[in-house]
């Protein structure tokens, strides 16, 4: 998995390629399934040239590319000059990309030009003549309960981030409701979570690489209208250690992770993106791929 940036969530991070050339790369160099965690075909890019990038993906790579969406936020978002709208908004525009780009992907297949015209975006009459048999599966990606309810209903998965077990619970269920209310079959939809942790050999370097790394876990308001890193990096510094708390596992105990991990596979989730946020990346691989993942429970 990874995440459409265009600007790091802090300078000191210090880089923010381009999604889809790494996610070729990817595809080279695994066996896997991937994808976006969450690209936003709104703002920056037309939803007619997301579904080509993904199809061109899927075409290369047949039966491993899923295609992620979000709504987006204005770090990535606003380079472009547009007016930011609020929140509301932005998911309308999201959901009707979801419909455009599976219009596109159907017509496509089929061999037929498409067109749409809606309050946000219009496309007129082509088709992708790169295009697999099979569409990428489209997941939407959301933490809130509303959006999930309606990504039930028209997505084919979803997509969300480490929080506590009773939100996560709970957005779990909306996402179900959506499915029964539109006739679909929630077993059969992906269920994707992106767990955030901060895993090292002692508690004080875990707690160190969660600080210096990815304070944002640590941030208990919405991230979603900050435009710079250098905003981000002023905001950090008011990130304690007991903010982490209920949001992101900060230990070196790998039992701890093991057991966290399995309950999130025990609340419904089919699949886990485990992100170790410090730069310990091997030994991470390393420790995790021994100990932890052999002995969680599918």
């Amino acid at each position: 998995m990874a995440t459409d940036h265009f600007q790091p969530w802090l300078p000191g991070q210090g880089q923010a390629s381009h999604v889809w050339s790494v996610l070729g790369a990817i595809g080279a160099r695994t066996r896997g399934d991937f994808g976006p965690g969450a690209t936003t075909p709104t703002f920056r890019t037309h939803p007619a040239v997301v579904a080509q990038a993904s199809a061109t993906l899927a075409s290369l790579y047949p039966g491993r590319h899923w295609l992620g969406l979000g709504s987006g936020e204005a770090l990535n978002e606003h380079v472009v000059g547009q007016y930011w709208p609020e929140a509301h908004e932005r998911i309308a525009r999201m959901f009707e990309a979801v419909d455009l780009i599976r219009k596109l992907f159907t017509a496509s297949i089929a061999g037929r030009e498409v067109r749409h015209h809606g309050p946000h975006f219009r496309m007129e009459t082509t088709r992708l003549w790169t295009m697999p048999p099979v569409a990428p599966k489209i997941l939407v990606a959301t933490a809130g309960p509303v959006t999930a309810r309606r990504a039930g209903k028209v997505a084919d998965g979803l997509i969300t981030t480490g929080a506590p077990y009773d939100r996560l619970a709970a957005l779990l269920g909306r996402f179900s409701d959506g499915a029964r209310e539109s006739g679909r079959d929630v077993d059969g939809m992906q269920k994707v979570l992106q767990l955030h942790v901060s895993w090292a050999p002692t508690d004080e370097e875990a707690m160190a690489n969660a600080l210096a790394e990815w304070p944002i876990g640590g941030m208990r308001f919405s991230r979603s209208d900050i435009r710079s890193p250098f905003e981000f990096e002023q905001l950090a510094r008011t990130v304690r250690p007991e903010d982490f708390a209920g949001r992101m596992l900060v230990s070196a105990d790998l039992d701890v992770h093991r057991a966290h991990i399995q309950r999130h596979l025990d609340l419904g989730f089919d699949r886990i993106y485990v992100h170790n946020v410090g730069r310990n990346q091997a030994e991470f691989i390393e420790a995790f791929g021994r100990e932890v993942i052999p002995a969680v429970r599918a």
